[in-house]
């Protein structure tokens, strides 16, 4: 949903109803995504809110209370970030709740509420004594302070626009740097080998296990039925579109085929074969052993990597200094340099900013941060002039007779919970 919502994908599933309604800036409050992403974050809510409640009660250390009581309230943290991007004015549940708890049917809190109970949250957990990193995956400090500088650096920009948070983003994003814990791989493969997991430039990712608990999105990156997986669902779920591929600049590795996206691959009955899949397809996602051999993926999901730090610290850096420092344009160009650019350097504030910006939307892109980014700059990025402009009124290179709304900040609250709760507001033009 979210990566439909920035323009930039495509499929070919003509079923996928949902999909369409967001590519096509047609959405409504039907949308099952919609309702899945409320269903499962207010899900891992609850169960946060439970755990919280009950580990003070439990036979065991101090010590040990703390680390749990960290981890289950980074987790709310995190859930409540993802709902009031999304759906903005949202109810908000810090305790259980069953059949006769008031919040049952519960009122619409404000953003701004929303936000304190994040930073709070991620404040207890950064006192918890958890350790920078580990490698069954937990959540960690360098997790924990990594989710606190992406909340402060939103609440610099749009709805909140809250003042001197660029620099509380910049301080938080130095902590991870000053760590020493995480470091950018030196080859993108890194990125989609499951051997690699939990280490380097890894901060927080989702854990799968092949043959346990697989990651169940390879068949929804591949071309339809063409015959190059071990897989016997092949979808055709989503693509890049070639316009935003094309869009990268000239001698970008991460452009290059078999780098993040791959426009052919070898035939499941014979290697030895190749086809033209005719559309950029994610090669940052794709588990080559998955889908050579056992269809199991034991990828991980990511959800934060260092990459995404340094970004942060830039972007945040060039706002709170006034333009750009030494160490934010260090930050940047350890990115370009992996991705064989020349680095930056002599540039205005504005001219910083709008780098940074396009550098996220390319070195992130399809991994659910784009649209966030959108929302919080009111810019979309015009793959034709290499210009960001005003999110409102933005065409999609696929679109060029439809703009961006203001409708299309938020998503709808779902139908079933405006039905179901009298108390709740749709969101305005939905």
């Amino acid at each position: 949903m979210l990566e439909f919502a920035t323009g930039f994908a495509n499929t070919s599933l003509g079923q996928a109803i949902d999909i369409y309604l967001v590519k096509d800036l047609i959405n409504n409050s039907d949308n099952g995504y919609g309702r899945s992403f409320w269903i499962q974050y207010y899900l891992g809510i609850s169960r946060a809110n439970l755990a919280i409640e009950k580990i003070p009660e439990i036979d065991m250390s101090e010590t040990e209370k703390q680390k749990y009581l960290g981890e289950a309230k980074f987790l709310r943290a995190y859930y409540y970030f993802g709902l009031v991007r999304m759906f903005g004015h949202i109810p908000l549940i810090t305790s259980p709740v069953d059949l006769g708890s008031e919040q049952l049917y519960p009122e619409q809190a404000s953003p701004e509420a929303v936000y304190d109970l994040i930073v709070s949250d991620l404040t207890d957990a950064e006192n918890a004594g958890l350790s920078w990193r580990y490698i069954s995956g937990r959540v960690s400090k360098g997790a924990v302070k990594t989710l606190l500088a992406d909340v402060y650096l939103t609440m610099a920009g749009y709805p909140l626009q809250k003042t001197g948070y660029h620099q509380l983003a910049a301080d938080k994003a130095k902590e991870v740097i000053d760590s020493g814990d995480f470091r950018l791989f030196d080859s993108y493969d890194d990125l989609h080998n499951p051997a690699t997991k939990n280490t380097g430039e890894f901060i927080f990712t989702t854990q799968f296990a092949a043959n346990i608990q697989p990651g169940n999105w390879q068949p929804g990156i591949l071309p339809y039925n063409l015959g190059i997986s071990a897989y016997s669902a092949q979808t055709d779920g989503i693509f890049s579109t070639n316009e935003f591929v094309n869009s990268y600049e000239e001698g970008d590795k991460r452009a290059e085929e078999k780098e993040f996206y791959f426009t052919s691959y070898s035939l499941n009955a014979d290697r030895t074969d190749s086809i033209n899949l005719e559309a950029p397809y994610l090669y940052k996602l794709f588990d080559i052993q998955a889908n050579l051999e056992s269809a199991q993926s034991d990828l991980n999901w990511t959800i934060y990597r260092y990459a995404d730090v340094l970004l942060i610290y830039a972007e945040a850096l060039n706002e709170a200094q006034g333009g750009p420092t030494s160490e934010a344009y260090d930050a940047i160009n350890q990115i370009r340099r992996r991705a064989e650019l020349p680095d930056l350097a002599g540039l205005s504030q504005d001219a910083f900013r709008n780098e940074v910006r396009i550098e996220r939307i390319r070195e992130l892109s399809f991994e659910n941060k784009t649209w966030y980014d959108m929302v919080r700059w009111r810019k979309a990025y015009n793959l034709e002039t290499d210009e960001l402009e005003d999110f409102v009124g933005h065409n999609f290179s696929y679109l060029p007779s439809k703009a961006l709304t203001a409708r299309e900040l938020l998503f709808p609250i779902p139908t079933a919970e405006i039905q179901n709760n009298d108390k709740l507001t749709q969101n305005p033009g939905y």
